[in-house]
């Protein structure tokens, strides 16, 4: 759906679709046709209702064979619906397999990661609706642990990912001039990716991204290098997550403003919540908070833990089975968990989500409208604690309804066509 306020800030709120098992094309839609229908007669009845749509690897190779993807097309026109985001990040399997670290495999320096994204550039050429701008949000490069004590890797790593996705923007670049459409890739950073924090976004931009891709733009479209660089800038963003930044202790006004004066753009905001745990100083308090958060140490995706302690200083953990052994006899005072629980529940017994972080990136968004896309990403339905386990379609409409009232908070709005 599209939704505008009285400040004249317009947003497209969606959902993504990653929070639905299956990856193979024909699992995908009958996804989309059991649950998007109904929600959009509950929540933009007689207006066009967007979707966030996730596509594996094997998806984009069979939605482009024969006429799969004109009769998706057609369809998406039949229901008043229309795509203006895709979720690049997961290539392969993402539910009910162990995922973890392989959700960053293949990363940016390999072809097969090149050649996934070149794939959902092209069907996001042809989904998107005429003048309209298209997101696609991709892993931040790489995962730090791969390469940690080996900084030559990881810089011959950095280098070939900045090349590819320097290619990419080439066909953006491409797209743009035949069909005036603007598509951007947005990196996604999150606690241990390769860039998870804001000031190393901008290092990686400043460093990598900009004289390296910039370079191989220059040479391939035959530009100056001040003008590739500006390409890169309108075709390469960031997807700010707003679990990930929470887990990392981020401010958003701090980081909007961070990215704001090094020219660079947020494609996306993803809207997500992470568990956060003040730790007490009583040893049998912290035997309960220990109970308490082993349901969410599940097997299929790496749940990274960041402690903070009473000076300020901040301790990494890979995940949250390997931090719970440390909790009893830690210095830390607090922690904040990249599990993404329902973003309508702030209270959890014993502890809390980062809820509040939501509120305050929506509220921003009505003084500082730096980005329009909005995609509420709740993907751990299946793997929540089983008391928590709630009817999911019921859920997506609670999560839409939770979002709409944030927005409606200091500016009433209205659905309005796209």
């Amino acid at each position: 759906m599209k939704i505008e306020t009285n400040t004249n800030n317009s947003f497209h709120l969606t959902y993504c679709t990653n929070i639905h098992p299956g990856e193979e094309w024909n699992k995908v839609f009958a996804n989309l046709q059991q649950y998007i229908p109904a929600l959009k007669a509950q929540l933009s009845s007689d207006k066009p209702f967007g979707i966030g749509l996730r596509l594996a690897d094997v998806a984009t190779r069979e939605l482009l064979q024969g006429n799969a993807l004109a009769e998706f097309q057609s369809w998406l026109t039949d229901q008043d619906l229309y795509v203006f985001t895709l979720n690049g990040f997961p290539f392969g399997g993402f539910h009910r397999q162990v995922v973890k670290d392989q959700v960053y495999a293949p990363d940016w320096s390999k072809q097969e990661r090149l050649d996934y994204t070149l794939r959902l550039v092209n069907i996001l050429a042809q989904l998107l609706p005429p003048g309209k701008e298209g997101s696609i949000s991709t892993l931040p490069l790489s995962y730090k642990p791969w390469f940690k004590g080996n900084p030559l890797f990881l810089a011959s790593i950095t280098t070939s990912a900045s090349l590819n996705i320097a290619r990419v923007v080439a066909q953006m670049v491409r797209i743009k001039s035949d069909t005036g459409k603007v598509l951007h890739l947005d990196l996604e950073p999150e606690p241990d990716g390769l860039i998870e924090n804001a000031a190393e976004v901008v290092d990686y931009f400043q460093t990598h991204l900009l004289p390296i891709g910039g370079e191989y733009l220059a040479t391939h479209l035959r530009i100056s290098q001040q003008a590739a660089e500006a390409l890169i800038l309108e075709h390469v963003r960031v997807c700010y997550d707003t679990c990930h930044f929470a887990v990392e202790y981020e401010n958003p006004v701090s980081v909007f403003k961070q990215f704001q004066a090094a020219g660079i753009q947020i494609g996306k905001i993803q809207i997500s919540a992470a568990l956060q745990v003040d730790i007490p100083t009583d040893i049998q308090q912290r035997r309960q908070v220990k109970e308490r958060l082993l349901p969410f140490a599940e097997s299929t995706y790496l749940h990274q833990v960041i402690a903070r302690d009473n000076t300020g200083r901040l301790r990494h953990y890979s995940d949250l089975e390997k931090a719970l052994p440390h909790l009893e006899r830690s210095t830390d005072r607090e922690w904040r968990i990249h599990f993404h629980v329902p973003i309508f529940i702030r209270d959890y017994q014993l502890f809390q989500s980062t809820q509040d972080d939501i509120s305050n990136v929506l509220n921003l968004l009505h003084s500082n409208p730096a980005c329009n896309h909005l995609e509420i990403e709740t993907y751990t339905w299946e793997v929540l604690p089983q008391q928590m386990k709630l009817d999911l379609a019921a859920s997506i409409q609670r999560e839409y309804e939770w979002v709409l009232s944030k927005l409606l908070v200091n500016s009433p709005l209205e659905l309005i066509s796209c």
